[in-house]
């Protein structure tokens, strides 16, 4: 069958590909264990300082794959998907989803688990639970209102509407769209920007972004002054080489 989940690494930075194109690669067991892997295996590589999550072929995801939910999909351990998700979320790297084609349901849950979403011009997304009597245990109730706000939220989640691209962006849901034509080499220039800038910074704003979250500003203030990590080890090395580019 070949690899669920591809990881390719760049100079710098690594995407991990969803690879079950010929399924519009919908999300199994056992692609999600694979995903863990490769999580488990990024939050000790210190070599890697961006991550992009993309899907192969037609799309970034339909979803949830149907065909294992009615089979009784067996599942390691209650809320095993969600803690997957996690544990992506909580990588020490910046995450990105690039999202191209269907992003629908599970897939969108997954793409809400990376730091910020970046969408292709033909990129579509929905939330269909309740399309199939489900309610969502892998973080859509949590993760997406927190994205774009409860009143919308509710609405992609009672209607079951799709979305374009455009819509994501309008929402805050994506953060911009690009051509498809330009979408690949989009990726990559972000990629390597991120990955250009210190490991340190990004896995100290990310501690700090996700610790106060939803905490009163004075709160947040206050913990980013006494809790914040200073400086980094490469400081020094960074300041040197902008100083000696300018001289």
């Amino acid at each position: 069958m070949g690899e669920l989940v591809v990881r390719t690494d760049h100079d710098g930075w690594t995407v991990l590909t969803l690879n079950r194109p010929d399924k519009l690669n919908a999300l199994t067991v056992a692609m999600f264990a694979e995903l863990r892997e490769h999580v488990l295996a990024l939050r000790e590589d210190d070599r890697v300082r961006c991550v992009v999550l993309r899907g192969a072929g037609r799309c970034f995801s339909a979803g949830h794959d149907l065909s294992d939910i009615a089979a009784g999909e067996a599942v390691p351990s209650r809320g095993w998907h969600s803690e997957t998700l996690r544990l992506l979320e909580k990588l020490p790297q910046p995450v990105v989803a690039a999202v191209h084609g269907h992003c629908y349901t599970g897939a969108l849950e997954v793409a809400l688990a990376a730091d910020f979403l970046v969408a292709a011009a033909d990129a579509r997304f929905g939330d269909t639970h309740a399309r199939f009597a489900l309610t969502p245990v892998w973080g859509m109730s949590q993760r997406l209102p927190r994205r774009v706000g409860l009143a919308t939220a509710k609405r992609l989640m009672f209607t079951a509407d799709m979305i374009d691209a455009e819509e994501a962006v309008r929402i805050g849901l994506a953060e911009y769209v690009v051509p498809l034509a330009s979408f690949d080499a989009e990726i990559e220039a972000l990629a390597a920007r991120i990955a250009a800038n210190s490991p340190f910074s990004h896995a100290a704003n990310k501690r700090l972004l996700d610790a106060t979250d939803g905490r009163p500003l004075d709160a947040g203030l206050q913990w980013e002054v006494m809790e914040g990590e200073g400086r980094g080890p490469d400081m020094q090395e960074r300041i040197a080489a902008f100083t000696n580019r300018k001289s």
